[in-house]
């Protein structure tokens, strides 16, 4: 989702919600109380404590290259939101209205189970081989153990106005998230308060790969939760960014969106994100670049050794 406005200060809307918010925070308390079951593969997961785009996707694809890179047999496992699908099922030539557009991002790297029930997904996962599962988002879901916990933080938004769903970005409070976490994973430049924090920090930062976008005239247009990162990132590659339009997080593109964000490009490129472009059909996709992106470590040796230790 794209995160309203209100969620960066505590003025008086977000100061009303949150008394609705406390009891959000209250609920994912009483859920980790449970007994997760318990997977025979070893289990990581990637998530965060706020709604909206912090970089998950991209660090859990960078954590299963790590992987990978050690001759491990990874499987993603994601809820698959956005999609209509609930699992548990083994990604394949399924479109993103079926099992959402991370869950096609992320089976481009390692075979994906989309699952509501993580648990069942992780029991699907191992009858295929699994040897680790990565999961993409799900540090607030208790229906699996984790091994390895790490919680992915926007350097520069932080926690927002550091109130809970729906008064502000958080899904549970800092100190009890962090409390789970095994390392924290910063992306992008900015020191948010991570509350006392005293284990394994890593930096990180989203970088352009891919198409070559220096001295070209664009028209950017994005759904997903942080846009300005991507425009960002655009211009960060030398892009001359000519006009944006932004749609809702995951939204499903229509032929006629398509034609008129054509018409108001008018010569320059239509550029979008890897997100994005899976959630066009191949008609819609003809003559729009895409800009791909990666979770790019300060010191990767680290990020081997933490996802080796497990």
């Amino acid at each position: 989702m794209r995160p309203p406005d209100f969620w960066k200060s505590r003025g008086p809307l977000a100061l009303l919600l949150s008394p609705l918010g406390m009891l959000y925070g209250l609920s994912v308390a009483v859920k980790a109380g449970g007994t997760p079951w318990r997977c025979s593969a070893r289990v990581i997961c990637v998530g965060n404590l706020t709604a909206g785009g912090s970089g998950k996707t991209p660090v859990a694809i960078a954590v299963a290259q790590s992987l990978l890179a050690r001759g491990d047999k990874v499987f993603f496992l994601t809820r698959g939101y956005g999609g209509r699908q609930s699992g548990p099922l083994l990604v394949r030539d399924q479109n993103a209205a079926e099992v959402g557009d991370e869950a096609l991002l992320l089976a481009r790297t390692a075979p994906t189970i989309v699952a509501h029930d993580r648990a069942e997904g992780a029991k699907l996962a191992v009858a295929q081989g699994a040897q680790v599962v990565v999961m993409d988002d799900g540090h607030q879901n208790f229906a699996l153990a984790k091994d390895v916990s790490l919680v992915v933080v926007d350097g520069e938004t932080g926690f927002g106005n550091g109130l809970m769903i729906p008064a502000g970005p958080l899904r549970e409070p800092v100190g009890q998230g962090l409390s789970r976490a095994d390392a924290v994973i910063v992306i992008g430049d900015g020191n948010p308060d991570l509350e006392k924090f005293s284990s394994c920090v890593l930096r990180a930062r989203l970088t352009a790969e891919g198409t070559d976008f220096q001295g070209k005239r664009v028209f950017a247009f994005a759904g997903i939760g942080r846009p300005e990162k991507f425009i960002a990132s655009l211009k960060a590659s030398g892009a001359i960014v000519t006009g944006t339009r932004f749609f809702a997080d995951h939204h499903p593109y229509t032929a006629a969106e398509i034609a008129d964000l054509r018409r108001e490009a008018q010569d320059a490129i239509l550029v979008t994100t890897e997100k994005d472009l899976v959630r066009l059909t191949p008609g819609m996709r003809a003559g729009i670049a895409v800009l791909r992106v990666r979770a790019a470590f300060d010191d990767a040796a680290l990020l081997d050794r933490l996802v080796a230790a497990v």
